[in-house]
């Protein structure tokens, strides 16, 4: 074969090489008809396998690990979590998605990239499934991290608590002194805190730590087992109020109402199990508006422009704004240096008299945020509903009295029928035992009741054989028994087995559900060492954690241990989720 031929072949195959497609000779090819057939048929092939082999080692790049470990209580950094995952496929990264207590500080240098979102609740506090990675992080004897280890931290939570933020910001400072990389700037997010975190996801993916690392990326989308839930926080389902019924008998303090909400018309995207939570879109009170709206000198008719259109300043303020949180930023905007502690939107206006155009006062405001309620019924007791045990917000401040938003809208401002905005926030830390046959011990004082009555329910619902008690107590037997007659019927009926019932208010003696843990240590460990699961529901900073050092007391003294010994069986129970707390 001339070298002149072998030059006009290896042109052919060339310039056909990544088609896989049928090659033809040039018709001035020297070949008879049988010959080119055959050279046809051997270019093809040789052009069919070498487009393989370009397409197989293109599919082959493998995409850069990361590691995305996430904190969360409510569920909403598990939420931004799983989202980081997806975008990260289309930016070369092929993301493993855990909880900050399955890995230790010095675990953490066996990755390259890592991103982790946290959340704070109660005093400072890291959630559940972080405290035991914070708490070694925090150690003075912590493992050194490798400068490797590039990292950026994104904190989710709310600007009207005193300690914002702080368990994030804790993390992100530690890891920097433990020698970890920063390849950006730490985030701490407020309550509306979609625009940030898409922010600081795109800011991460566009360093320089990852655009160098990157791998195939995925153009398609990520394949999963979640299916995308149609119904959201920014898509709600617009359902129905049955009815709402006061719970609190004469002479309380509190008022506390069972509100049952329709879900017809939601489909699977309503669906719930116990131990979930609602998410519920409220209105602001109109007599709030038009207060704020005349300390501040306005006609509520002003056209305002936000990101979704201009509306008049009234409307905002009805249905789109938080009218009560004073923080840094709204200070800011109205060109404030500070404001007394506690003073609320109308309290600035009123007293402190900043100038302000329509426009000014609404860029200071941040958005209304929907509220999150422990789902306090059991789908398979009452299906296309949905129940929440909510206790009003009533307090004097200024010389003024003051009222909770969502919790006095459903109460007594949302007529029965009308359309209330709802979606479901699934939980993945709080949820009752697939186990029946398993004790299982609920600690939920005043509307912490919510969520037991829920489980309960499904414990009745499912025959479950496994022992059932209940830790529950308020101010007052006589006007503070939450659900005393479902109680009642389920001591009557077996399905309670045990109830310890705390009246602080009714005896000399303050006796607190914590009280009874102690004074039942004896029985409460027996129950442990049985295999019981442990649940409590109600507030982070106070009871919570009260119940937390009475628990871990009992453990010591009837487990014939110490303190240390005494958290390291709590650190089980958590790893093997036998302690889950909904606390807020």
């Amino acid at each position: 074969m001339s070298e002149q031929l072998i030059t006009e072949l290896s042109s052919v195959i060339d310039a056909n090489a990544d088609s896989g497609t049928l090659i033809e000779l040039p018709e001035g090819a020297p070949f008879d008809a049988e010959q080119r057939q055959w050279l046809n048929g051997l270019l093809t092939g040789i052009s069919t396998i070498a487009a393989a082999a370009a397409g197989a080692t293109q599919q082959e790049a493998p995409a850069t690990p990361l590691a995305i470990f996430y904190g969360s209580q409510s569920g909403n950094c598990e939420v931004v979590s799983k989202d980081l995952k997806k975008h990260a496929a289309t930016c070369g990264f092929e993301a493993k998605i855990e909880e900050l207590n399955s890995i230790t500080p010095a675990d953490l240098a066996q990755h390259q990239h890592v991103l982790i979102v946290c959340s704070t609740f109660g005093e400072g506090e890291p959630p559940d499934n972080a405290r035991q990675f914070y708490d070694l992080l925090m150690a003075d004897d912590a493992a050194a991290i490798p400068a490797s280890v590039n990292f950026s931290v994104c904190g989710l939570g709310d600007s009207s608590y005193t300690h914002f933020n702080k368990c994030a910001s804790d993390i992100n400072t530690r890891l920097q002194q433990l020698g970890a990389t920063p390849c950006h700037d730490y985030i701490g997010c407020d309550a509306a805190f979609e625009d940030d975190v898409a922010e600081w996801k795109a800011g991460v993916f566009a360093t320089p730590a990852f655009l160098d690392a990157a791998g195939a990326a995925s153009t398609a989308s990520v394949a999963t087992t979640e299916k995308e839930t149609l119904y959201t926080k920014n898509t709600p389902f617009i359902a129905n109020l049955i009815e709402s019924r006061n719970l609190s008998g004469e002479g309380s303090s509190k008022r506390v109402n069972h509100i049952e909400i329709s879900l017809a018309g939601g489909g699977e995207d309503m669906e719930y199990h116990a131990g979930d939570a609602l998410g519920v879109w409220p209105l602001n009170c109109p007599e709030e508006v038009s207060e704020i709206l005349a300390a501040g000198g306005f006609s509520g008719k002003e056209v305002v422009q936000q990101k979704s259109g201009a509306a008049t300043l009234r409307v905002l303020l009805q249905t789109r704004l938080d009218i009560h949180t004073v923080n840094a930023k709204c200070l800011e905007a109205w060109g404030l240096n500070e404001a007394p502690l506690n003073y609320k939107v109308f309290d600035v206006l009123n007293e402190l008299k900043p100038e302000l155009d329509a426009q000014t006062f609404v860029d200071g405001l941040r958005a209304l945020q929907p509220r999150l309620y422990s789902i306090a019924s059991s789908p398979k007791k009452h299906p296309g509903e949905v129940h929440l045990t909510v206790g009003e917000v009533h307090y004097d401040f200024n010389d003024k009295a003051r009222k909770g938003v969502a919790s006095t809208w459903l109460g007594n401002r949302l007529p029965a029928g009308n359309g209330v905005g709802v979606y479901v926030v699934k939980s993945e830390h709080f949820h009752i035992t697939s186990n029946d046959d398993a004790p299982v011990i609920m600690i939920g004082p005043g509307t912490g009741i919510a969520p037991f009555r829920a489980f309960l329910e499904e414990r009745e619902m499912r025959e479950a054989s496994g022992e059932n008690w209940l830790f529950f107590g308020d101010q007052h037997k006589a006007s503070d028994f939450l659900y005393r007659d479902e109680i009642t019927a389920w001591q009557d009926s077996g399905v309670l087995n045990k109830t310890s019932l705390a009246w602080s208010r009714d005896t000399d003696r303050k006796i607190y559900v914590q009280t009874l843990i102690k004074d039942q240590g004896a029985e409460f460990f027996e129950w442990l060492e049985r295999g019981a699961y442990i649940y409590i529901c109600g507030d982070a900073s106070r009871m919570a954690a009260d119940v937390d050092s009475a628990i871990r007391e009992v453990i010591a003294e009837h487990g014939s241990t110490d303190e240390a010994g005494a958290n390291d069986y709590m650190n089980r129970l958590v790893s093997k989720h036998r302690y889950q707390r909904d606390v807020y």
